[in-house]
């Protein structure tokens, strides 16, 4: 007899309607809405004219929106395994529609960062069209579709700073809200069309604060999302110390780039999102372990070409495809195994994993800058080499241990539902 908190009558049915065209879709909405939360970077400036912020004020902006993100995370995601993912996705993308409309009527510093808060808290749709995603795709199918969806957060990631700073240069700061405002709320209307609704049983319906207490257990009774965690947070940390570095010698002498030209490097990094996302079909063939080895070598190997950015741009590049295709490799190959072994908590694995995510960008963007000052961008690239042999040596000291709590935690997931 089965327990599932969810009834979907005609599951395959869903299943057969998740289709590329609806990947696509989800991956463009995913990216879309975590494109938000670093808008508010290259327009800094044009605020704190506009508003009589000054620039130590202003920069907090930065930090408010990365806190209420991972507040999102915490207590919004977990929503998708309590309520009907369409509701939520919809509401959710209507939130961000009128949160970045304010942002566009803002009168005022308050209402400047109350409503760019908002966006920040929920740009974390992404993720629950993560599990989403998840879920609607067949268990053969599963890994390549996290890979497309989750190629879309990180190129949203990559390009969110180059669209907001190029369409402020052409239509002004608020303009940047004004169109995200029209593009969220027509996204809202096509996931709509797309996606079927969910029925669930009231018998078996859980309280919201059951769900968030569950989360304790989950990271209690599974190691595999601890060891995947671990993971995400020292991949995410090395991410993080380069995307949030290379910007200071980029822009001193004797480069000397401008913000439009720093910005267009986020394509090299693109390249590598998208390279990468054979890492879900390669999870799917139960190659998961092979794909994070082999990723996270190219991940250490990628500092070297970076390390000559101040020497030539050429190599740097590489460095940069290299870093992104292993990074995101890694990351889907994470996913598609925590997601296959509980899948009816997906939303909740999918929060308490991003936290990982979260706090490992966060340390990567303190400690890059400082060591910046203090040994300059070799510096930067003898951290980002030692962090990325620390993820290679954990990754190879758990490996077995990693391949035993899946299998268990698959089969504990699979009696749960008997």
């Amino acid at each position: 007899m089965t327990t599932t908190t969810e009834h979907r009558p005609g599951k395959t049915g869903a299943q057969a309607q998740l289709s590329n065209a609806t990947l696509l879709l989800y991956a463009i909405i995913s990216g879309a809405a975590v494109a938000t939360v670093y808008y508010a970077q290259p327009l800094l400036e044009a605020m704190a004219s506009e508003f009589g912020i000054s620039s130590t004020i202003i920069g907090s902006i930065v930090t408010m929106t990365q806190i209420c993100y991972a507040l999102g995370l915490f207590f919004l995601v977990p929503l998708g395994d309590l309520l009907d993912p369409r509701r939520l996705v919809t509401g959710m993308l209507i939130c961000i529609a009128l949160a970045s409309a304010f942002v566009a009527l803002a009168s005022n510093a308050w209402a400047l960062f109350i409503s760019i808060g908002i966006v920040g808290s929920q740009a974390v749709v992404a993720q629950v069209l993560v599990a989403l995603t998840a879920h609607r795709a067949s268990s053969e199918r599963r890994g390549q579709a996290i890979g497309i969806v989750t190629s879309g957060i990180v190129i949203g990631i990559l390009l969110g700073r180059t669209f907001a700073g190029s369409l402020a240069d052409l239509a002004g700061w608020r303009a940047v809200y004004v169109v995200t405002s029209v593009i969220m709320t027509c996204l809202a209307l096509l996931f709509l069309k797309v996606t079927p609704a969910v029925q669930r049983l009231p018998s078996d319906r859980r309280t919201y604060l059951g769900m968030l207490r569950s989360m304790k257990d989950l990271f209690v009774h599974l190691p595999l999302l601890r060891i995947r965690g671990a993971l995400a947070f020292l991949i995410f940390f090395d991410f993080s110390i380069l995307w949030s570095s290379m910007v200071l010698p980029m822009s001193a002498s004797p480069l000397s780039f401008s913000h439009t030209v720093i910005g267009l490097f986020g394509l090299a990094g693109v390249a590598g999102a998208l390279a990468a996302r054979r890492a879900g079909r390669l999870a799917d063939r139960g190659l998961g372990q092979w794909t994070t080895g082999i990723a996270l070598l190219l991940l250490a190997i990628s500092w070297w070409p970076i390390s000559f950015l101040q020497h030539s741009i050429w190599p740097f590049i590489v460095g940069v495809i290299m870093l992104d295709l292993a990074v995101q490799a890694v990351h889907v190959t994470n996913q598609s195994m925590i997601l296959k072994a509980r899948p009816e908590a997906g939303s909740r694995l999918t929060a308490g994993y991003m936290m990982f995510y979260s706090f490992g960008s966060a340390a990567g963007a303190v400690l890059s800058t400082w060591i910046y000052s203090w040994a300059g961008w070799f510096g930067v690239c003898i951290l980002g080499a030692a962090v990325s042999v620390i993820a290679l040596v954990f990754w190879a000291c758990t490996v077995r241990m990693d391949d035993t709590a899946r299998g268990a935690e698959i089969f504990g997931g699979i009696h749960q539902q008997k």
